[in-house]
């Protein structure tokens, strides 16, 4: 798996990355080794509530979502790309 982390307009911390290489170690499982992870995050409005925007593909699977914190935003397109994994892994 490649994973590519583009935050737009600020810089992310430490924190946060490792918080993305915990969360992307565990969904790895459902992943080959040549799959594309690209995860983009922006701030859409300052000073509002759910103003983080997450987006995340994986190959030809896409999940966006909004949030108060990149965290949330992270687990709840995981938890989508996790559903849509389900569903093509089943058909």
């Amino acid at each position: 798996m490649t994973l590519a982390i583009n935050a737009i307009n600020f810089e992310p911390t430490k924190q946060l990355e490792d918080f993305i290489d915990k969360k992307m170690n565990r969904f790895g499982r459902h992943l080959n080794a040549d799959d594309r992870v690209e995860i983009r995050m922006s701030v859409v409005k300052p000073q509002t509530n759910l103003n983080k925007e997450v987006k995340v593909r994986i190959n030809s699977l896409f999940a966006e979502k909004t949030a108060d914190t990149f965290e949330e935003g992270i687990d709840a397109c995981l938890n989508a790309l996790e559903s849509q994994l389900e569903r093509r892994k089943n058909a």
